[in-house]
């Protein structure tokens, strides 16, 4: 379970509305209205511990 940024609602990852990437972190949004409130403002609600880290493929 991984919580929303925005509202703090608990969500499997697969049952996000979206998932949007800031700074090498995706972060898992519950719905629309959570979403453009994390686009409107990613600074205030980007948290490292309540995103997956995006890890990088190694060649």
């Amino acid at each position: 379970m991984i919580k929303d940024p925005v509202c703090g609602k608990k969500l499997n990852r697969g049952k996000a509305f979206a998932v949007v990437e800031y700074e090498h972190t995706q972060y898992f949004l519950c719905c629309p209205i959570c979403q453009a409130q994390f686009e409107q403002d990613p600074k205030h609600f980007a948290k490292p511990d309540m995103g997956v880290p995006i890890k990088k493929k190694s060649r």
